[in-house]
């Protein structure tokens, strides 16, 4: 091969002269045709000179150069002091001459070539390579099936009572297999009846990229990573290599049968070898769904066994079981973010209503996440006056908080108000004031009247600032769950000042007999300078039920509903889950919350009534409210026959006395007042329950029966608890409401409308 002397000076530098050429210092490879010109990449036979690419050849002229310097690539020869050297790491070729040029260096990487910008210049380096071998397609990984061929197995097994062996599946020279996996699964039942394990080893591939050749191994085979551990590895050289037929099928080549380490004998040592611990595809899904529905491995593995008639016929163990949930869980976690968006795509295209929104910190990883759907929006715009919120629920992979908006609906139910609820990686008062933000923003723009938390100063803050016109209270579950911790053997199930304390906290009415029988409990008990007792006497205001009086809180005093919905969660959801699984989950939740709303409304409407006093008012209370809450209302009626009526003033103002005063605490009152206003209209009494809850009192019902009241006043029939508390339209379609009578048509027109609309309602 001949370099040509001009060429010489630019080859010896090993850069190409057009500095300018990005594709030429980076050394990139470029096409010969279609964008990247090849420059300088012609090699011909030993009498040939190089010459660089005119820029002016056409394309086909561009094709027959790269073909031709590809074909002297191979055909190249080293002759005198040209082109003797060849570099194993790559390089530009450098021209080589007979007075001391330095020698060419040829890649071992396909043939590239350098664009050139400008025109062309002699001295141009040529870069060649070693030509790849090309590879042909994939074989077929097994071999066509025929009919009248026996398997493997079905030969060993019938050839058993001749051959007279210990075990019935025996691998020998020149057995034949249609595939790979047939072959594994033969040598494996022979490994199952000696006694050990095996995997996979070597293999090795033919020039069309097909597998030729496959090791199947003893589990023992191999070094251990290192020395003086537990590994299981002796370098046992047992194993079964096989080949490649003519027909694509597998033939045993040759067999190693001595093991350098002891058999197992039983089949409980035996199952713990990886490879007779197999799970089928429908274990695997029945396993899969099991755990997504929070089923723990001691139960799964329990349902597998009573699936298979016994657990001794159970083909793994429950190691190898939990494993498999392990591989599944991180499954689940990866990519869980695109996973939890797509989740979301799909709820929002089963529902308009659906909107969520995420909060994101300077690195772009979520911060906080928020979603509802269309139901929870309906739900909060028919009661969503009352809320509770809580962030004490961790169970997920990441160990965020899970907030939960909870209120009740008309049948004293917990319903979820946020659809989904709001997941955050940070409790600050930044985090609540977004929360809160776009938790109204999503409902409506309509802020609760009253919101139950627990004692975090966050969470707080956050809710003067955004929602300062909304009642905030203190959970009293929150105030009281410390009290085993600092009460110690006086706050036990058995004690008789447990009781005690939970009558004050849950019974007391007014804010006197709080404060006297919170000042009893203490002289009983002598627990004046009890640390703890006093801290949440001092801040009783914030949680104790007196002090809620004309607040309404639909009954509500703690957070207790948020509670009972967060210990729901833990059975719908397993524990460090990954959100898109949670996502998924939650929504079970809201699905059998609803089933049991379904039940409730179908129960109200249908269900039979069973009045108890056969009073006028219970009867007209069974009509208005649900089955729910006129229970809740006989529990009141019944309640009415331990008071006695003292009329005060005729009309305007009655005492009710307990019957059994003298036999009462000190504490506790004797007497409530009271007062009717507006000629019967309206009855307030001191103990403030109608304020808090919206229900009348057994005081005042027991003042209706003594005045001869047959329907309760429809001031007092709060229309949350009634069985129309959902027919609630826009204020320009209000007078349709059932709550507003009849609806006054004013024209004929108006009237066939009106008629026309009702029949497509």
């Amino acid at each position: 091969m001949v370099i040509s002397a001009a060429a010489a000076p630019a080859l010896e530098s090993g850069t190409t002269s057009a500095a300018n050429d990005p594709a030429a210092r980076l050394g990139a490879s470029v096409s010969a045709y279609g964008g990247a010109a090849a420059a300088g990449s012609g090699v011909g036979s030993p009498d040939s000179v190089v010459r660089p690419v005119s820029p002016d050849m056409r394309p086909s002229e561009e094709g027959v150069a790269q073909q031709a310097a590809e074909r002297a690539l191979s055909d190249i020869e080293f002759s005198g002091g040209s082109c003797t050297t060849f570099s194993s790491g790559g390089g530009d070729v450098a021209a080589g001459s007979a007075d001391g040029a330095p020698p060419p260096v040829v890649s071992r990487c396909s043939i590239q070539s350098v664009q050139h910008s400008d025109k062309a210049s002699v001295n141009t380096t040529i870069r060649v390579g070693w030509k790849r071998r090309p590879r042909g397609p994939q074989g077929p990984a097994e071999r066509a099936v025929v009919v009248d061929r026996v398997p493997a197995l079905e030969s060993a097994i019938r050839g058993f009572t001749d051959r007279r062996t210990e075990v019935v599946v025996n691998p020998v020279l020149g057995t034949i297999f249609d595939s790979l996996p047939e072959a594994y699964e033969f040598y494996n039942l022979y490994s199952w009846e000696v006694g050990f394990g095996i995997l996979y080893g070597k293999s090795r591939q033919n020039v069309n990229g097909t597998k030729c050749m496959q090791e199947i191994v003893c589990g023992c085979a191999g070094k251990p990573e290192r020395e003086n551990s537990s590994s299981m590895r002796s370098n046992c050289a047992t194993m079964l290599r096989l080949h490649r037929t003519d027909d694509g099928g597998w033939y045993v080549l040759e067999i190693r049968a001595s093991h350098n380490h002891e058999l197992l004998r039983t089949c409980a040592e035996k199952l713990h070898w990886p490879s007779h611990q197999r799970i089928d595809t429908y274990t695997r899904d029945l396993v899969k769904q099991l755990r997504q529905n929070n089923v723990n491995l001691g139960k799964v593995y329990s349902i597998i066994g009573s699936l298979f008639g016994r657990m001794e016929n159970v083909p793994f163990t429950k190691r190898c079981l939990r494993t498999f949930c392990g591989k599944l869980s991180r499954e689940q976690a990866d990519d869980d973010v695109r996973k939890t968006m797509d989740a979301f795509s799909e709820l929002g295209s089963n529902d308009l209503e659906f909107s969520y929104v995420v909060e994101v910190d300077k690195e772009s990883k979520i911060k906080t996440l928020l979603w509802t759907n269309g139901r929870s929006k309906m739900q909060y715009h028919n009661f969503g006056d009352v809320i509770t919120f809580d962030t004490t629920y961790k169970t997920n992979l990441y160990d965020m908080p899970f907030g939960l908006f909870v209120g009740v609906n008309n049948h004293f139910q917990s319903i979820i108000m946020g659809g989904g609820g709001v997941m955050m990686r940070e409790e600050t008062i930044e985090s609540f004031n977004w929360v809160f933000t776009e938790f109204i923003r999503l409902m409506g723009d309509k802020p609760p009247k009253t919101i139950l938390t627990d004692q975090a100063r966050a969470m707080e803050v956050a809710i003067q600032q955004r929602m300062p016109d909304t009642t905030h209270r203190w959970c009293k579950w929150h105030v009281l769950r410390k009290a085993m911790e600092h009460l110690g053997p006086h706050y036990t199930k058995r004690s008789d000042f447990r009781a005690a304390l939970h009558k004050v906290v849950n019974e007391m009415l007014t804010i006197d007999e709080f404060e006297a029988a919170w000042a009893d409990l203490l002289d009983r008990y002598k627990l004046h300078n009890n640390t703890f007792l006093i801290q949440i006497f001092e801040v009783r205001h914030k949680w104790a039920k007196p002090y809620f009086s004309g607040k309404f809180c639909a009954k509500q005093t703690s957070t207790q509903r948020s509670e009972s919905a967060n210990h729901l969660l833990k059975g719908y959801i397993p524990p460090a889950c990954p959100m898109n699984l949670f996502v998924k989950q939650y929504s079970k939740l809201q699905f059998d919350q609803e089933a049991e709303e379904g039940f409730q409304e179908k129960r109200t409407r249908l269900g039979g009534v069973v009045l108890r006093y056969n009073f006028p008012l219970e009867e007209h209370a069974s009509q208005v409210y649900t089955r729910t809450m006129f229970e809740m209302f006989g529990q009141a009626l019944y309640r009415v026959g331990r008071y006695d009526v003292e009329e005060v003033q005729r009309g305007r103002k009655y005492n009710m006395r307990h019957v059994e005063a003298e036999k009462r605490e000190k504490w506790c009152r004797e007497m409530h007042a009271v007062d009717v206003h507006d000629g019967g209209a309206r009855y307030s009494c001191e103990c403030g329950l109608f304020e808090h809850m919206g229900m009348l009192c057994c005081h005042a019902i027991k003042v209706l029966i003594h005045l001869g009241v047959r329907k309760i006043p429809s001031f007092h029939v709060m229309k949350r608890w009634t069985v129309d508390a959902r027919d609630n339209l826009p204020l320009h379609l209000i007078h349709y409401q059932k709550d507003q009578g009849p609806p006054r048509l004013s024209s004929y027109r108006h009237t066939a409308l009106h008629l026309t609309a009702l029949e497509f309602v």
